[in-house]
């Protein structure tokens, strides 16, 4: 099968959807289908390079970050052509698309338009949603073919808007359960970061840097850490470069910083960005604790897989997804959000009781190895892409492929 895949970044851009086509991507072409993905333009990475197989280009008209800082200015030719010599390259049974459901009405009527009149199955991931007339617009308007859902959050929030269910699939996300694997990390890890080195128990943040993402939460609850355990230390992951379409990041990070040195704290936390997949799965396998206290609806949060994956227990937020993938006391824990004191009882828990976050460790590993491998998620996603099709000609019988117009553009 040939799969033509688009989505708005690809690393050295982090992120989860980011991470989760790097895992994807690969699976697809080691199964014998044919994929490239267009994606936004990267410093330092080529317009056009094979990643495990994959082909993968670049655009800066696909860079959400340009795209917002340049106000979507008179981009409509050039999204125009570039998708579509993208598509005519690519040639594809089926176009995925990830996240096309939100940010520019432009970009997705010109999928949408090309799927239409090549006859082509058009499949959208949806790995967030939004509160505003644009996601409803783009995700109620859009000829979908399959829409795949990557929690019951999203099912649910997608249905209330008038998605026809019958049309979501709910996919949870696969992990590469061998390269996240549990066992001593590389000592390269620590010639990279000497600070890491030593004897300390080591709480992991690795979500990127974001309020959102309860990083303010998370130091404050190790502040509390640290007095009970002066060997406590706090890594932070997720500093780079990301789609940051708020201009938020770097003011959420300087908070961040005052807040550490407000508590005294500069000595034991290390913030900084980390290779998906050369340095991340050491770092997991160097923790104690894995946390991610999400401040907001979480969508999913790849995290919670690659802690599990390396046998490690992780504590979530009652947020979104999360909770349909994490249950106390069989594979971490589930606080409320903004509760940096629950965060801290946990953490101190289970450094107080290694015995207790192996066991909770070890029922994580065993249940990505049952139903969160990247090979059980790919399988799924196939059997959409056949399904879409098998159903595509009675789906579209009479439709015709839309004119595409100013008022398509995003509004901002």
């Amino acid at each position: 099968m040939r799969i033509a895949a688009l989505h708005w970044g690809f690393p050295p851009i982090i992120g989860g959807v980011e991470t989760h086509l790097v895992f994807m991507l690969p699976e697809l072409v080691k199964m014998g289908h044919y994929v490239s993905l267009l994606t936004g333009s990267a410093e330092g990475s080529p317009e056009h390079f094979n990643f495990h197989g994959a082909q993968i280009y670049r655009s800066q008209f696909y860079d959400l970050n340009w795209l917002f800082k340049s106000g979507f200015q008179e981009v409509d030719d050039n999204v125009h052509d570039v998708t579509c010599q993208f598509l005519d390259r690519a040639k594809p049974d089926v176009i995925h698309v990830h996240n096309m459901h939100y940010f520019s009405r432009y970009h997705i009527r010109t999928v949408e338009h090309y799927a239409l009149s090549h006859k082509i199955p058009l499949i959208l991931t949806a790995h967030n949603i939004w509160t505003d007339k644009l996601f409803l617009d783009l995700t109620c308007k859009v000829a979908w073919d399959k829409i795949i859902s990557i929690s019951d959050y999203i099912t649910r929030e997608m249905v209330a808007v008038g998605v026809p269910e019958e049309k979501i699939s709910t996919l949870w996300h696969g992990i590469d359960s061998d390269k996240f694997a549990p066992g001593k990390p590389a000592p390269k890890i620590f010639k990279d970061h000497p600070v890491l080195k030593g004897n300390k128990r080591i709480i992991f943040h690795p979500a990127r840097m974001g309020l959102a993402k309860g990083c303010d939460i998370t130091i404050c609850a190790f502040k509390l850490v640290k007095e009970k355990f002066p060997d406590a230390f706090l890594l932070m992951s997720g500093s780079g470069n990301i789609i940051d379409w708020g201009l938020s990041q770097n003011k959420d990070i300087a908070f961040f910083m005052s807040l550490i040195k407000h508590l005294g704290l500069e000595d034991s936390v290390y913030i900084n960005t980390f290779n998906i997949d050369k340095e991340m799965p050491d770092l997991y396998r160097l923790a104690d604790v894995v946390v991610y206290p999400s401040s907001v609806q979480e969508p999913f949060g790849l995290a919670m897989l690659e802690a599990m994956s390396t046998a490690k227990p992780i504590i979530v937020t009652q947020a979104g997804g999360m909770p349909e993938i994490i249950h106390n006391d069989v594979n971490g824990y589930v606080i409320p959000i903004r509760d940096h004191k629950a965060l801290a009882e946990k953490m101190i828990e289970l450094l107080a009781c290694p015995k207790l976050a192996g066991k909770l460790g070890q029922t994580g590993r065993k249940l990505v190895a049952e139903k969160y491998t990247k090979k059980i998620y790919a399988t799924k996603m196939l059997n959409v892409y056949k399904a879409a099709l098998a159903g595509y000609k009675k789906q579209h019988h009479g439709v015709r492929a839309k004119e595409i117009g100013e008022g398509d553009l995003i509004s901002l």
